[in-house]
Formats: C-alpha cells, structure tokens, sequence
C-alpha cells in the first residue's frame, strides 16, 4: 500500500501522524511512505530521519494524489477538501458531529474516512483518542492558570493562592479522560477542585483516586450553575463518543459569572459545552462574553507538538499497521471495534451517532 503524512497546515498544529520509527516498519513490511517535507519538523522529526528510516520526501500534491491511505493528524482543511476522492482512505481525528461542510465534503468525494476518536478497542474505551485527552486535560489546567492572570484579562487569582491567601476555586464539567487529568493538575497546584459528572460509579473511582482537595459532584442543571458561578476557572470536560457536546453553560449562567473567570472548553472539537463557546485559534486563542474569558482551541495537544506525536503514534501506529497490511474490511472483520471508527463510506455516513447529531441519513456498513 502507499500511504502518505501532509504536514498539517490547522493553525498552531505541530503534530505529525508517523515518526521515522513507524516508517521504518512499514518499509518492512512492504509499503511506500511518502512525506512531506519538513512534516515533523516542528515536532522534532527531521526530513533527513525520514529519509533514513526509508520514506520518500513528496509535495502535498503528490501524497493526495497518489497515496492509498492518508495519514493526518486533524481534519483536512478548506484548502484540502478540493483534494479529496473516492479511491482514498483517510485516517485522522475528523470530529464530524460539528461540522456539517466538512461531513457534506466527505460524502461528495466518497473518501472512506476513519475517525481516530471513534475507534474502540476490546473494552470499548475510546483508545485512540484518550492520549491526546489526557494532554488535553492536563493542558486545560496550565491555560486556565495562565489567563486567569491579569495582563491576560483574568480576575488575577493565583491557582495555588498563598498563606493568609484562598486558592482559587476550579470547576470541572466532566469526569473522563480530560476531566481526570485536569482535575489532578489543579489539585497538584493547591487549587480548591469540584469535579461534576452523571456517572455515579465514575464519581465514586474519582473520589477514591483524587486528591482530598477534589470533591466530585452529580451533575445537575442547578450544581453546575453553582459550580460555574463561583469558579475562577471552569473547564468543559464532557464527551459523548460521537455526537455533539450538550449544551450544559447558558448565556443566562453567564449573567452571574465571576468578572475575570475562565472558561477552558476542551469540547470545542465536538461543538463545546458554553452556548457561547466557538473555536479559537493558538494565535488568537481567547475572546471575552460577560466578563468570562472563553479559551476554545479544538486542536490544544497540538500545542505540545513532540510529547502529543509520540502518545499519539503510540496509541496509533498498530491500527495504521493492521490497515496497511490486511486492508479495510479484513482489517474490520478481525477487529470490530476498529469499525467504530468508519464514519463517512461510498458517499453515506457510518456512524449514528454523527448522523444523528447533523440530521443527516444513517447507513451502516457491512
């Protein structure tokens, strides 16, 4: 099979979907990797290690045109729509279930697109997407910190606060992936925590995992007022695979804010979880509703270009493998939680869950 890696052209994204280590094994197995130059660099993956590790330095144009499987890190761009066609596998994190133009692209070109957040592995968890949750998360923490800060437009609490000096207080909307790892890092920071999630048996582990300066909460329409209320930082941690974000921060909540509170919506990709939340950029990644500063940047491990490619390739990788090695319905058939992560077939979308949250037709794959 030939498979090409574009060098990712989303704004603030350093990430690059294969490491020359990768492409060392796929040459062994038989296949053509071709990559664009300097596609790693800013991940810290030179053109000359690729060479080495046997892969054929190409322009973008070349790689769409000739690749049997694309290999990228986020969803293909405006720019790169026009360069999508039916005899094409795409491999990456799509977040379909917000954008409409990029679903109707997909099903009008007939690329078979597999989204890297759908994916499950043999217990059912989302494996291919909680790495880059769990730098999410933790990242979540480090930007709320940093805009709180006065010069950035926040109150200026200080997250650990000081002897005589309260810490700030840190509301976390949702007890996952991103949920967890936040909530560890404001915790390791002094910070004053309440994690909220519907989940009891979630709820229950956290408590028993997490600091005693984290408490967990139900979510409920009136906790999570109190919660966004009263915190000098929120992060929105919600995910249902697949589907749009609930909409849980009102524009009416916003009227009671904090003035100079954070909001850090780490469910931007899927539609975020603030009726006033809309995606931002890494350089221009904050705007202000109602005295609440809103960071909603979708691609935030991108940030962390050389730690977000490793965790990602390691997670990745096999499934890249199997794919090239056995093709896709072979590859499905041995591995059903791999189909999870079909979402656009022959012009038809594969995942309810994105048809259902755009009002589109659903038709499974087989």
């Amino acid at each position: 099979m030939k498979i090409g890696v574009p060098k990712e052209i989303k704004n603030g994204e350093c990430r690059v979907a294969l490491i020359p280590d990768n492409v060392q094994i796929l040459k062994s197995n038989g296949h053509t990797v071709l990559i664009e130059k300097n596609a790693g660099t800013l991940a810290g993956f030179f053109d000359q290690d690729y060479r080495k590790a046997g892969a054929i330095l190409a322009s973008a144009d070349k790689i769409w045109k000739e690749s049997d499987l694309i290999l990228k890190v986020k969803e293909p761009q405006n720019i790169e729509l026009k360069k999508l066609s039916a005899n094409k596998i795409l491999f990456c994190y799509l977040h379909l279930a917000a954008n409409l133009s990029l679903t109707r692209a997909l099903i009008q070109s007939k690329t078979t697109a597999i989204a890297l957040e759908t994916v499950q592995d043999l217990r059912g968890r989302l494996a291919l997407l909680e790495p880059m949750s769990a730098i999410a998360g933790r990242m979540a923490m480090i930007v709320g910190a940093f805009f709180q800060a006065t010069p950035q437009g926040g109150g200026g609490i200080l997250v650990s606060g000081l002897p005589g000096v309260l810490s700030a207080k840190i509301a976390i909307i949702g007890g996952g992936t991103v949920g967890e790892n936040a909530a560890k890092i404001a915790a390791g920071l002094g910070a004053q925590v309440t994690i909220l999630d519907q989940k009891q048996e979630r709820l229950k582990l956290l408590d028993e995992i997490l600091p005693e300066n984290v408490s967990t909460l139900n979510s409920t329409p009136q906790n999570i007022e109190e919660a966004v209320t009263t915190s000098d930082i929120i992060i929105g941690a919600v995910l249902i695979p697949g589907s749009k974000a609930p909409k849980l921060i009102t524009k009416k909540m916003l009227k009671k804010v904090k003035p100079g509170s954070v909001l850090v919506d780490v469910s931007i990709d899927q539609g975020g979880i603030a009726e006033t939340s809309r995606p931002t950029t890494h350089s221009k990644p904050v705007y202000k509703v109602n005295g609440l500063l809103h960071y909603c940047v979708p691609n935030m491990p991108g940030a962390y270009g050389r730690s977000a490619t490793l965790a990602m390739t390691n997670a990745v990788f096999n499934y890249v493998l199997k794919l090239a090695n056995l093709g896709l319905k072979k590859s499905f058939e041995k591995d059903p939680g791999f189909c999870h992560g079909l979402n656009v077939f022959q012009g038809k979308i594969t995942c309810k869950e994105v048809a259902q949250s755009l009002g589109l037709a659903y038709s499974p794959f087989s």
